[in-house]
C-alpha cells in the first residue's frame, strides 16, 4: 500500500507541473484533436521533463504495487493523485481550497484507508488466454479513438480524451499483472507488453491534449472512471483479485468513497492560463 500511496505523491505532482507545461505548449489555431507536436513542445518545457520523471518513480511503484495488491486497491490509490494534485497545488500555487474540497481530500483518504483494511492479497489466477490480446486491441482502440475526438463538440471531446487517457491507464494495470515471465524471449512473445507500451504511450498523448484543451475537469472526471472500474473488474472477474474474509462490503464502499472524492476534486485537472499567476481558481492534474 505504501508504494500505491507513493505513485500517487509522484502522479499528483507531476500533474502540476505537466499541466502548466501543456497550456504554455498550447500554440493559438492549434486544432482540437489528439495533437502529437503538442506533446513534442511539451518536452521542451522542464516542467513537463520533470513531470515525467516524477512519472517514472510513480510508474515503478506502480508496477511494484500491482506485484502485492488487487488492482482495485492500487485504481484507488491512484485516482487519489487529484487529492495530491489538489493539495500540491494549494502550497505551491497559492489555490485556495474550499471547505467542501478539503473535505473531499479527507473523503478520499478514508475511503483507502477502508480498502487498505479490507483488501486481500494480489489475486493469481492467469485469466483468459486472449486477455491480452484483448488489452492490445483495446489499445489500438483508445489511439483511434483519440484520434478522431477532434471531431466532436467541445464538451464531448474532453470526455472522450479523458476517458481514452484513462483507460489506457487501466490497460497498463491490468497489462503488469499479465507478465509473469521476464525473459527476453517471453517478453518478446507476449502481446501484454505491447499492450502496456502503446496504452501507456497513448494515455500520456490523450491526456496531454486533454489538460490544454476544451473542459479539463470533464477530461479529469472521465479519466479517472476509465482508470478505475474498469481494470477493477477484470481484476476480481478475471485475474482472482479478492477481499480479506468478511470484509467485501467494506472494500466496496472503501473503493465508491476513495473514487468519488477524486470526482469531487476534478476541477484539479484544469491548468491555470498562466503559471505566473498562482492566485487563479484553477489548477492542474494528471495520471
Amino acid at each position: 500500500m505504501i508504494c500505491a500511496l507513493g505513485a500517487a505523491v509522484c502522479f499528483g505532482t507531476a500533474s502540476v507541473l505537466q499541466a502548466v507545461a501543456s497550456r504554455a505548449a498550447a500554440e493559438p489555431g492549434s486544432g482540437a484533436g489528439v495533437d502529437p507536436a503538442l506533446l513534442l513542445r511539451a518536452l521542451r518545457q522542464w516542467r513537463y521533463v520533470a513531470g515525467l520523471a516524477l512519472d517514472g518513480c510513480g510508474f515503478v511503484l506502480q508496477i511494484v504495487a500491482l506485484r502485492s495488491l488487487p488492482i482495485y486497491v492500487v485504481g484507488a490509490a491512484l485516482a487519489a493523485s487529484l487529492a495530491v494534485t489538489a493539495v500540491v497545488a494549494a502550497r505551491l500555487l497559492g489555490v485556495r481550497l474550499s471547505g467542501v474540497e478539503w473535505t473531499a481530500v479527507g473523503v478520499v483518504c478514508a475511503g483507502l484507508g477502508m480498502l487498505g483494511l479490507a483488501s486481500g492479497g494480489e489475486g493469481h489466477a492467469a485469466g483468459p488466454a486472449a486477455l491480452s490480446w484483448w488489452m492490445l486491441g483495446i489499445s489500438l482502440g483508445i489511439l483511434l479513438i483519440g484520434a478522431g475526438a477532434g471531431r466532436l463538440p467541445d464538451k464531448p471531446r474532453a470526455l472522450v480524451l479523458g476517458l481514452g487517457a484513462g483507460c489506457g491507464f487501466g490497460v497498463v494495470e491490468v497489462a503488469v499483472r499479465l507478465i509473469d515471465n521476464l525473459s527476453p524471449t517471453a517478453l518478446l512473445a507476449n502481446p501484454a507488453v505491447y499492450a502496456l507500451l502503446l496504452g501507456g504511450g497513448s494515455a500520456f498523448l490523450l491526456l496531454t491534449s486533454a489538460l490544454q484543451r476544451g473542459s479539463v475537469t470533464t477530461a479529469t472526471a472521465g479519466m479517472v472512471i476509465g482508470e478505475t472500474i474498469g481494470p477493477a473488474l477484470v481484476g476480481v472477474i478475471w485475474l482472482g483479485d479478492r477481499t480479506r474474509a468478511g470484509l467485501g462490503g467494506l472494500a466496496v464502499a472503501g473503493f465508491v468513497v476513495a473514487v468519488a472524492g477524486a470526482l469531487a476534486l476534478a476541477r484539479f485537472g484544469e491548468a491555470p492560463a498562466d503559471a505566473a499567476e498562482p492566485d487563479r481558481p484553477t489548477v492542474p492534474q494528471s495520471p
